[in-house]
This record gives structure tokens, sequence and C-alpha cells, in this order.
């Protein structure tokens, strides 16, 4: 015997919205009215139109997760591959870079090391990483590192470091900024580890650092606890070396003017350019 799908009853269509409402499907309750009328017009089957209901809700749902896990991720706004400079980077082809961003390490929870001397870009570099990796679907955290040091440290104070480390393995990547910037002492040594450790072969992290890892008992001042968690970061890892003039200089470099265009200096003015070599350099 052949089931046969009982015969729908004659519904409201003044009642739509309100379903529509109910089932959590705001694309299609917005969108509904004017592809009825298209579909109208144009004859489609009934199973076109559903499938294009289907399709706007389904790319609407999509763009608002992305939203989501973008204001998630603390990205800094604007650091992404389009607006980084390559040309100041020509040991590094743009080619890797789309590789990386394209996030197939991701899934080995494989690592990626940016090292190189400050104003190199290399936060940017990592936040383009982590923009692209939002919009291919990926769980990214952007932080640096001192930041989430401390909020481990209180979290350890509270008893609840557990509960703040499980509730960073839903993030596919993390990305510490400047991990090398200040030493840290044992306490922070300790935690700062254990997030490593805890993601080693799981989970990814991306890492920039202005020393390069024969400096890195400045990071961690325990000596075992810096070749144990080096070890860790490198085993699965693409390591970035960015040792390349400041932007930062070079941008200031680009502002000044040239020596012909230069209005005639003041012993003041020495100083105060004096001055400013001395703050940037």
């Amino acid at each position: 015997m052949t089931d046969h799908p009982a015969k729908p009853r004659a519904v409201d269509v003044h009642a739509l919205p309100a379903m529509l409402t109910a089932l959590r499907l705001p694309s299609i309750h917005r969108h509904w009215p004017a592809l009825a009328e298209c579909a109208d017009k144009e004859g489609w089957p009934a199973a076109r139109f559903l499938a294009a209901l289907a399709e706007l809700e389904l790319a609407e749902r999509e763009t608002r997760r992305i939203r989501r896990h973008l204001i998630e991720s603390q990205l800094p706004g604007g650091k992404t591959l389009a607006t980084f400079d390559f040309k100041a980077l020509p040991g590094l082809p743009r080619a890797r870079v789309e590789a990386l961003a394209a996030g197939d390490w991701i899934e080995t929870g494989a690592n990626l090391i940016a090292i190189g001397n400050s104003g190199a870009g290399k936060t940017h570099l990592l936040c383009a990483i982590g923009h692209a990796l939002v919009e291919a679907g990926r769980r990214v955290l952007y932080t640096r590192t001192t930041d989430l040091v401390q909020k481990l440290q209180a979290a350890r104070r509270d008893l609840a470091l557990e509960a703040a480390l499980a509730k960073l393995d839903r993030f596919d990547l993390i990305i510490l900024d400047d991990i090398s910037y200040a030493r840290k002492d044992q306490a922070e040594t300790s935690v700062l580890f254990e997030i490593i450790a805890r993601r080693y072969e799981t989970r990814s992290l991306a890492i920039a650092a202005n020393q390069p890892f024969s400096a890195w008992d400045r990071v961690f001042p325990d000596q075992a606890v810096t070749v144990a968690a080096i070890d860790r970061l490198v085993h699965h890892a693409t390591i970035l070396e960015m040792n390349v003039e400041s932007y930062r200089r070079r941008a200031a470099a680009d502002r000044a003017p040239t020596k012909a265009d230069a209005p005639a200096t003041t012993t003041a003015d020495k100083q105060a350019d004096n001055i400013k070599e001395e703050i940037t350099a």
C-alpha cells in the first residue's frame, strides 16, 4: 500500500509572515512577495520558486554568520590582503600568502609564525589571513598575547582556567600578537605554555614575534619551558621571516619633503628633527 501525502488545506496567505517569523526565516519573509510576483509573471514551477527562496535564505544566513564571527574575532579593521603591501616584502610571494589564506593548514592544527623586526607588517599579514579565514567560514580570535595571558591568569585565580581554555577551543585559529614584546614572569609563562600545549596538533595558533627563537628566553624565563614551547609551536608550522625596514619609517620618509622643496631650516627645526629621529629610531 502506497502512502500519499495529505492534501494541503487552504492556507490564509495573510498568515504567511507570522509563520515565517515563527520558523525563523527572515530572508524568505523579506523577499517572498517580490519573488512571488516574478514567479507569477514568468510562470515558474513551484519547485523553482521554492528553491529560489531557499537559496536566498541560505545566502543571507551565511552573511549574518560571517558578520557575527568577524565581530567575535576582534580582528582590526582594514588589515586585509587587499591593503597589504606585498612590494615591501619581495621575499614573501603573494601566492604563498594566498595559499595560507585558503586555510588548508587549519585542518591539521598546524601553526603560522611570523618573525621580524618591529613595523615589518607581521600583524597586518596575520590579521589579513585571519580575515580571509573568517570569510571562508573559520572561527578566528585576534588578541595581544599580554591581554590573553592576563585573562587566563584571572581565570586561574578564580579556579576557572579549564573553562576559559575550553571556551578558546571553539576557535579554529588564535592569533597571538607581540608574543616577545616583554619578558613574562613564571605565572604568565605557565598559562601561556598551557594554551600552546593544549592546542598542539589539534587547533592552530598564529604568532607574531619581534625576536628570533634564539632570544625567546626573554619570553619564557625557564629554559626547559622555552624549549618545550618552541618544540610544540614549530613541529607543524609555517615560519615567515619578515626582516625588512619598518613601514612606519618608510611612510615617514615618503612624507618628508625633498631638498629642493624643503624650506630653509633653523637651528630649532634641526633640533626638533633630531628629537623625532631619536623617537622613531
